[in-house]
């Protein structure tokens, strides 16, 4: 028979592998700024894992086989906590030109070092760009220290949408109006791996010198090194990815419509706050945290999906 072969395993797009430097990442907000979205606000909050489950939809989908039909599809359920501004910067040219800190809730004592009072929202001259740090606001939930993250706004007067808010708690309504979206967070932490299970390399036969789990070569004698493109051990999982387009199936408050199972959420308990449904899985384990902005790159088979959340499962 002839030899069977296919593509090697693990992109070479993501390196060095090894663990995120922190739980939420910075974002590029430049092309998400220029889809020019209708909805004004900001354009990223915090969430936090709950788990997946088994939705029971209504298709309205058009052109589709299953219109007008229950279908069963693979959901991921996040908590969004209330979100409050820290501070507010202001760029020019890319580049921070000043800061004014907003807040000085004793909460973020466990983040930052807070200043004995808060400052009032004055204008600066010269900038181009402003944005807000905003904090999570954790009411009665599994941790006490909050996330915080630099978010961008889509507003014509952003100044005027800023000051609206300073010293209030943004709520998950108050943002989300987008029906797809870009979740950004890490994968869940394997350790230290072997290059069978990192890369997806072939066992060698059982007789084979020096090791079974190892890749027979780790290169030409010269050049004098071993290029990073050699499947070898080492750190898997806790990697920075962003899942795209993902559909908003549901959100909404437990107070109005209570999706909490019976003795809560396996690994994570009872949401007390806000939640979104999106339709597949998102990245990490439960109670990971999760940041999610509008769709960068949206695609018209996403679009037109149109699903009617029936039952939870």
């Amino acid at each position: 028979m002839p030899k069977r072969s296919r593509p090697r395993y693990g992109s070479l797009q993501f390196w060095p592998r090894k663990r995120a430097s922190k739980a939420i990442h910075s974002v590029n907000w430049k092309p998400i700024i220029e889809n020019k979205l209708d909805s004004e606000g900001l354009l990223g909050f915090i969430a936090y894992k709950v788990g997946m489950c088994s939705a029971i939809v209504k298709d309205n989908t058009q052109h589709s086989m299953t219109k007008g039909k229950k279908i069963a599809i693979p959901t991921t359920t996040l908590e969004v906590p209330n979100m409050k501004i820290y501070s507010v910067r202001f760029y020019k040219s890319g580049i921070v030109i000043g800061e004014i800190v907003v807040s000085n809730d004793k909460v973020l004592k466990r983040k930052v070092r807070v200043p004995k009072e808060a400052k009032k929202l004055e204008h600066i001259e010269g900038f181009d760009d402003i944005r807000v740090i905003v904090y999570s606001v954790l009411k009665g939930m599994f941790k006490k220290s909050p996330d915080i993250i630099e978010v961008a706004i889509n507003s014509n007067d952003k100044l005027g949408f800023i000051k609206q808010w300073v010293g209030k708690e943004i709520g998950l309504n108050d943002i989300l109006k987008w029906d797809l979206v870009d979740v950004r967070g890490l994968t869940k932490g394997k350790g230290f791996s072997g290059p069978v299970k990192r890369f997806g390399i072939k066992l060698k036969p059982h007789k084979s010198e020096k090791g079974v789990r190892r890749p027979g070569s780790l290169g030409p004698w010269h050049p004098a090194r071993v290029s990073f493109r050699v499947p070898m051990a080492g750190q898997l999982g806790m990697f920075s990815r962003i899942h795209y387009n993902l559909k908003v199936i549901d959100f909404g408050n437990v107070k109005e419509k209570n999706i909490n199972k019976k003795g809560g959420f396996k690994h994570y308990g009872v949401i007390k706050n806000n939640y979104v449904i999106l339709a597949g899985s998102v990245q990490g384990p439960s109670k990971r945290q999760i940041l999610i902005t509008p769709a960068m790159r949206p695609t018209k088979k996403q679009i037109k999906k149109k699903y009617e959340l029936l039952e939870l499962r």
